[in-house]
């Protein structure tokens, strides 16, 4: 009779394999004490996470850490990076990302197992790919939300969305993490990080000029308090628009009124010609969605698109 069959002992199980253990209280490190960074930082720290260092070579951000991170030493990125045993959230500008990661794989300061996290609304994973390589776990995480690098920040937290892209293993990693700040994780697939980027920075950073280019406008006008005649217009017009969409639409445009954009127009020339291109960019658009949503029937649109498409030229000169 032959011998019995012994069994093999099992493989240990690689990377992919292994289920992926964190400490409830993990060791965390930020490197670029920015709007972002310190602020993720503080709030890190609020939820019982160990900050245990951060870095930060300008005056301002030496400022925010000795006001949001009293406790953790100021250290060079490497130091950060080779303390941050758990998690390492690098919060610097988009451009400045990729030299960053790439230098800190290349002087062995990243681990195995360590979570990198960036901050970029416009990068995905793809960006940290030196990071992956040297045995990193690659996370994108991005606030949605802006930032004054105060404390003020940090109530504002509450409920706001990250859009994250995350390796299928560190899902279940991000949406704790995304929790313990007191948001919602959006789940964004690499290739669409430019169009969600895009999307937050065509609202709110255009909103912002859109904001200020109509209080100047107002100022020419005669208005002393340009910000008291705005602010229940624009939280109203806001609000709409995030509850009802294109149906929120009021305004001349919106109701063909041909003659009054011709004369806005003249008078934009005549008192501020730097406005009248964002004018006309934004009118073009508002009619497109006006006549699309069946706010604006194209017969009553006839007179408006023609002052809208070439007339303003005239107008200018």
């Amino acid at each position: 009779m032959s011998a019995p069959l012994r069994s093999r002992p099992a493989a240990p199980p690689g990377p992919a394999d292994a289920p992926l253990v964190f400490p409830r209280i993990l060791t965390v490190g930020v490197i670029g004490a920015g709007r972002v960074g310190a602020v993720v930082g503080a709030a890190l720290a609020a939820a019982g996470h160990r900050v245990v260092a951060a870095s930060g070579a300008s005056g301002a951000a030496k400022a925010r850490m000795a006001l949001l991170l009293p406790q953790t030493p100021n250290r060079s990125a490497t130091a950060v990076a080779r303390a941050a045993t758990d998690l390492l959230i690098v919060a610097v500008p988009d451009d400045a990302l990729a030299g960053v990661v790439a230098g800190l794989a290349r002087t062995g300061a990243l681990r195995p197992g360590q979570v990198v996290a960036h901050t970029s609304g416009a990068h995905g994973l793809g960006i940290l790919a030196p990071a992956a390589a040297v045995g990193a776990r690659p996370l994108a995480l991005h606030p949605a939300m802006t930032f004054t690098g105060t404390p003020d920040d940090l109530s504002r937290l509450a409920g706001i969305s990250y859009g994250v892209t995350a390796p299928a293993e560190l899902r279940p990693f991000a949406a704790r993490l995304v929790a313990d700040l007191g948001g919602v994780p959006e789940w964004v697939a690499e290739d669409d990080r430019p169009l969600y980027h895009a999307a937050l920075a065509h609202g709110a950073n255009h909103l912002v000029t859109l904001v200020n280019e109509a209080a100047d406008r107002l100022r020419d006008a005669g208005v002393d308090r340009p910000e008291k005649v705005l602010a229940p217009l624009l939280r109203a017009a806001l609000e709409n628009a995030l509850r009802l969409g294109d149906d929120a639409l009021t305004g001349p445009v919106s109701r063909g009124d041909a003659g009054t954009v011709r004369r806005h127009l003249e008078r934009l020339a005549a008192t501020a010609p730097e406005s009248v291109t964002p004018y006309l960019a934004l009118a073009r658009r508002t009619a497109d969605r006006a006549i699309a949503a069946g706010r604006l029937r194209p017969a009553d649109a006839e007179s408006l698109l023609d002052v809208l498409s070439g007339n303003h030229r005239e107008v200018a000169a």
